[in-house]
């Protein structure tokens, strides 16, 4: 690991040996610091609220800061990893991360909490927007299928590890250990990042009139999401507010050769298509996650306990049907996996919606499974289509963009079911939200299907066989 680190000049297909093995290690284990930092986060917040002696819905900044800092981070991240190097910029992010993780731990009061969980956010938004970019670079281009599939089964094994995790260790130590497990992870990630590949960088200056503006558009924009329910005409003010940012901002980088905002990549047709598709994806995936707990306790009746059981094979489904992704991805025309993925994730929430009370617990546990596995088929070859639409050289904008995609489409996602609870009866909002869910990830997988035909100059990559 003290190899000195390779250039793209001196090899444009990867890195070969222990070299590409340590350099997947780093993005992969920063990948899990970020998701299970989040899952186990949440299943800390009425003890946190105790401990703090703080009301529940103030404990719930905790979740919010740390959510604020990541999607108002993520364009920055990308830009300021093509300026300087994706490398030193991914190295940054994590010591950042770990950190805050530090200071969460030591946190006295919520507010110096919430500031601890804003900062883990910048960092997380770092790992999240240049590691993908960093696979890209690390595997031969005819494996960067494979290795998003990697990245989907690591993500989703964390995801499904984390509320777990998380309940082990409230029940032996304080709230503060959930945090400390960072800095060993941490320690791995910043030990392995000396492999990673040194990526030309532009050094371009980052324009600090356009990064204040993105980030005002997100926070207008998490925050309007989040009084949405409770105060709907502030949260129309920022929603408007927000849209002005986001427009002057856009204005503001038309013309520029790398912008911020990836105006550039949305000029490629597949690399469009990709985009809206993640966010139709993200959008109907999440209501369906969010009305499913409620529909198995209130329609079914099951307990909290049974109702975690249910859901469990949903990641793990992902996570089996990931990497299998990611294999046809560098295969078989991505459209059709996207569409096929679609179509079983809709299949499942209908399925789901409509299944009676009295239904046999395998008949629901199909459903669900389906739906990990349409959202496995789905994702990975979207995420791969999208990236291989892009320039190499703008790799870090394309993972910028695809995680705001994606924490665009959870927020909108949650923000419908919120809306759906409030007005509707308990017994009936989740089964609308189901029904939506698959509406829109039926249309993700027919959104993809508009790339099927692109012409190969808009492709921006030697093979995207749609």
């Amino acid at each position: 690991m003290n190899a000195p680190p390779i250039t793209i000049a001196e090899d444009s297909d990867g890195i070969a040996g222990t070299r590409r093995i340590w350099a997947i290690t780093s993005v992969l284990t920063g990948m899990v610091l970020v998701v299970l930092d989040a899952a186990i986060a949440n299943v800390a917040l009425p003890t946190i609220a105790r401990s703090l002696h703080v009301t529940p819905a103030l404990s719930v900044l905790v979740v919010t800061a740390y959510q604020l800092g990541l999607v108002a981070a993520l364009l920055p991240a990308a830009a300021l990893g093509e300026s300087l190097g994706y490398r030193k910029v991914f190295f940054a992010g994590t010591a950042l991360f770990v950190v805050a993780s530090w200071l969460c731990a030591l946190a006295p009061t919520l507010p110096w909490l919430v500031a601890a969980r804003f900062f883990q956010g910048i960092g997380g938004a770092t790992i999240m927007a240049l590691g993908v970019a960093l696979l890209r670079f690390t595997v031969p281009q005819h494996r960067l299928g494979a290795a998003i599939g990697w990245n989907a089964l690591t993500v989703a094994l964390a995801s499904a590890a984390g509320p777990t995790i998380g309940a082990a260790i409230l029940s032996v130590a304080h709230w503060q250990w959930l945090f400390t497990v960072n800095v060993p992870l941490g320690a791995i990630v910043l030990l392995a990042s000396r492999v990673l590949p040194e990526v030309p960088c532009s050094g371009r200056r980052l324009d600090g009139l356009g990064v204040a503006l993105n980030a005002c558009t997100f926070a207008a924009l998490v925050v309007s999401a989040e009084l949405a329910p409770s105060r709907p005409f502030l949260a129309i003010v920022l929603f408007v507010g927000a849209a002005g940012c986001a427009r002057v901002l856009v204005r503001r980088e038309a013309g520029r050769p790398a912008p911020l905002v990836p105006l550039d990549l949305f000029a490629r047709l597949p690399f469009r298509v990709s985009v809206i598709a993640s966010m139709l994806c993200f959008t109907g995936q999440t209501a369906g996650l969010v009305a499913l707990p409620f529909y198995l306790q209130h329609a079914f009746g099951l307990t909290p306990l049974m109702t975690g059981l249910y859901l469990t094979p949903w990641p793990l489904t992902v996570a089996f049907a990931g990497p299998m992704a990611g294999r046809l991805a560098d295969r078989l025309p991505t459209a059709w996996l996207c569409l096929a993925g679609g179509v079983f994730l809709a299949v499942g929430l209908e399925a789901a919606a409509f299944l009676p009370p009295h239904s046999q617990p395998l008949a629901l546990g199909l459903c669900i499974m389906l739906c990990g596995l349409g959202f496995g088929l789905f994702n990975v070859p979207n995420n791969r289509n999208m990236f291989l639409s892009a320039p190499r050289e703008r790799s870090g904008a394309a993972g910028g963009l695809q995680g705001v995609a994606r924490l665009t489409g959870q927020t909108a996602g949650a923000v419908m079911m919120t809306l759906l609870f409030e007005l509707t009866p308990l017994g009936v909002a989740p089964r609308i939200g189901l029904a939506f869910g698959a509406a829109l990830t039926l249309a993700a997988g027919l959104t993809s299907m508009l790339r099927a035909d692109a012409p190969a100059a808009m492709r921006g990559a030697p093979r995207i066989s749609d």
